[in-house]
């Protein structure tokens, strides 16, 4: 295990380029997606002296533009890797393509260190693409990968081919993010907390963040000041427990973002803990603004209850749907995820649970289960699946809730997608 920490918070006078990788995979959607955690590094750098600039090789290649200012990248149809070869779907490279990437590089000026992000663990394909392109138009220049891939796959992340790899979790830099590296910008993103109290058996927010820490509400302000002055009429929050400790914490700033952001958009993408939305929860978040409602139901069976660590229950949820609406949300904005795809869940309970949201006039949003290294309900996995634990692709909650798991047929799964999109 490696940690980094303190030899990046040694540098000092150094030309440090970031970049955000292209992704490979079946599919690739814009929820707000910025590399923050590489953008709070690159802040803490030249805090501290250093000459930083970014490549983000996904908002270079944005195209079709979508609602609330997020947009979706140029895509490529490339060759499945060998573990897909039987999956019946095209698979893309999504960002910046071969040329696109050299041409950026060429226009930079020449680093002497590269730090490279990584997100899912089954999207390292597109991360090791890019550190061989690195590799053969700067050969001598050092390549740090991070971000989440390495932390959850730290024996599989050597073979990327970077000098060093940060296996262990990063705590998040006091800096402001370097957002304004991107020029003019649609959208934000903000951080009001990093990691989760609760330890739900499928999630890895306590691996990545093994403490819940919250951040001063003057720094958050100001971040979303920064970018609001970038041109962001968006802010999307990432945080994975927003509302925890509401009272104290988040619905003040409620109100400073109301009165310091008119007009502003705020989005909540991870979903929202579904027994915090009391009636003044509900309200704060209709008066600061707030467009994007997406709750965390997962689901009000067995299987789900447990996973979740009993979250939620049905009352709740229907509670929390009634005090959003009573605030002022209509129900087409009220999106709740329901997961699917658990170890000994069944197609029928996961239709229940949808139809249980489409009941109360909110709009259900299938997740299907992704298995996580390092989680609770890996380990369960892992041993009915050995494959799952050798190889991150397999992780891709495209193919392993379909072809792997052997909990739902894909007909099974395609029906049920059908039934969460009608209105």
């Amino acid at each position: 295990m490696s940690d980094l920490s303190p030899y990046l918070g040694s540098l000092k006078g150094k030309r440090i380029l970031g970049i955000n990788p292209p992704v490979h995979d079946f599919a690739f959607f814009d929820l707000w997606a910025k590399p923050l955690g590489l953008l709070y590094i690159l802040g803490m750098l030249r805090d501290r002296g250093n000459d930083v600039d970014l490549l983000d090789c996904i908002h270079e290649a944005a195209s079709v533009d979508r609602k609330f200012g997020r947009q979706n990248p140029y895509r490529t149809e490339i060759a499945k890797p060998s573990p897909y070869a039987d999956i019946p779907r095209r698979y893309w490279h999504f960002g910046l393509n071969s040329d696109e990437f050299i041409f950026k590089m060429k226009e930079k000026v020449r680093p002497d260190l590269i730090l490279i992000t990584s997100a899912m663990t089954y999207w390292y394909p597109g991360t090791f693409w890019c550190i061989r392109m690195i590799k053969r138009l700067l050969p001598d220049v050092p390549i740090i990968l991070g971000g989440i891939y390495p932390v959850l796959c730290p024996e599989h992340s050597p073979l990327s081919g970077a000098d060093l790899v940060q296996t262990v979790p990063m705590p998040l830099p006091a800096s402001r993010p370097a957002v304004d590296l991107y020029g003019k910008i649609a959208y934000g993103v903000s951080l009001t907390s990093t990691g989760c109290p609760r330890r739900c058996s499928y999630c890895a927010s306590s691996i990545l963040w093994p403490e819940f820490c919250t951040r001063r509400p003057e720094d958050i302000l100001c971040e979303i000041a920064d970018q609001v002055c970038l041109g962001a009429l968006d802010i999307a929050f990432y945080d994975d427990a927003l509302l925890f400790g509401k009272e104290t914490r988040f619905l003040p700033l409620c109100g400073e973002i109301g009165e310091r952001f008119p007009g502003i958009r705020f989005h909540t993408p991870n979903g929202l803990h579904v027994k915090e939305i009391d009636r003044i929860c509900a309200r704060a978040l209709f008066q600061a603004g707030f467009q994007t409602i997406r709750l965390s139901l997962e689901g009000d069976d067995p299987v789900n209850r447990k996973a979740g660590n009993m979250k939620t229950t049905a009352a709740e949820y229907s509670e929390a749907v009634f005090n959003l609406v009573e605030a002022g949300f209509p129900l087409e904005k009220i999106e709740t995820y329901i997961l699917a795809g658990l170890p000994g869940q069944t197609a029928g309970e996961v239709e229940e649970n949808i139809n249980f949201v489409r009941s109360l006039g909110a709009r259900p949003k299938l997740a299907l289960y992704s298995p996580i290294p390092g989680t609770r309900l890996f380990r369960e996995v892992a041993s009915r699946h050995p494959q799952v634990a050798l190889e991150p692709l397999l992780q891709n909650n495209t193919v392993y809730a379909p072809y792997i798991s052997g909990e739902m047929t894909g007909d099974e799964l395609q029906q049920l997608k059908d039934l969460a999109r009608q209105h």
